[in-house]
């Protein structure tokens, strides 16, 4: 299944892409696509219902039908750097011996195809297209082997980054990571069973029609299964967190020279099987 949120910023309603890539309401069923509603009962339930059923939603998605961040209520945003060893090399800096862990403020996340605001002072905004995994079944301490059955389903996450805030300004990285709507989250979350293999995806990312970011999530150093269970050493993972798992090379800070984001330029990025995001830069 693909489940969405759709409508106006603050009142997004439950939804789900149907075969003809039209949106159904699932209004009547779930409060909201987040928390319970991601447990595998409650996606098992979802699954077994004949989607033609269901109402339709006037309006294309992404088109003239605004999408908004695809998981709701998100407790935890939990990012994950410098897992992909080129796009350390790229950025100066060793591959870690062990994940390196920041977190993204939730109030960072938005729309798929929303504006990106540039910070005020900003001078090195940047993109990062990584896959996201969304959890559906909690728990701490999980165990490697059993770490997939808590996956609820992978979405894009463009882990927008202000590369001075982020390195510069005495402390870490989240100053850099966690500004007004720096984490575009969607179109769509894909239920797990329909992502045989989250580590054989590719991901890009084109600004202004260039193509900056060509990967492959099968160059992570540390893959899905290990963040999970490592993660849940740390803190409980709950229904409805996002682990956002790194970024390929090819990101605005490794270019030769560097460069950064302008009001008036368009990002377009992807995940192979989870959809697309477009989003215009405006200054803030």
């Amino acid at each position: 299944m693909k489940l969405l949120r759709y409508g106006p910023a603050g009142q997004e309603k439950p939804g789900v892409l149907d075969a003809n890539g039209q949106v159904r309401s699932l209004s009547a069923l779930v409060d909201d696509i987040g928390g319970t509603t991601l447990s595998p009962k409650c996606l098992a339930h979802l699954r077994s219902l004949d989607l033609n059923s269901l109402p339709l939603v006037p309006g294309v998605p992404q088109q003239d039908l605004r999408l908004g961040p695809c998981v709701a209520k998100v407790g935890k945003c939990i990012c994950i750097g410098l897992n992909y060893a080129d796009h350390a090399a790229e950025s100066g800096m060793p591959v870690p011996p062990e994940p390196v862990v920041f977190g993204k403020w939730t109030s960072a996340l938005s729309g798929p195809d929303d504006a990106v605001h540039i910070p005020r002072g900003s001078l090195k905004t940047d993109w990062e297209v990584e896959l996201a995994v969304v959890i559906g079944q909690g728990g701490s301490h999980i165990a490697e082997a059993d770490a997939m059955q808590h996956v609820a389903g992978y979405c894009v996450m463009n882990d927008v980054s202000e590369r001075d805030f982020q390195l510069n300004r005495s402390g870490t990285w989240d100053k850099g990571k966690g500004c007004d709507t720096f984490g575009p989250l969607g179109p769509w979350l894909v239920t797990a069973d329909e992502v045989p293999d989250p580590q054989a995806l590719s991901l890009w990312l084109e600004v202004d029609g260039h193509r900056y970011q060509n990967g492959s999530t099968a160059t992570m150093v540390y893959q899905v299964p290990f963040l999970v269970s490592y993660l849940s050493r740390f803190m409980s993972l709950q229904p409805g967190d996002v682990i956002s798992t790194g970024t390929p090379p090819g990101v605005g800070m490794g270019q030769k020279p560097q460069v950064f984001l302008r009001a008036g330029q368009t990002m377009r990025l992807g995940v192979e099987g989870l959809g697309v995001q477009t989003q215009r830069l405006v200054q803030g």
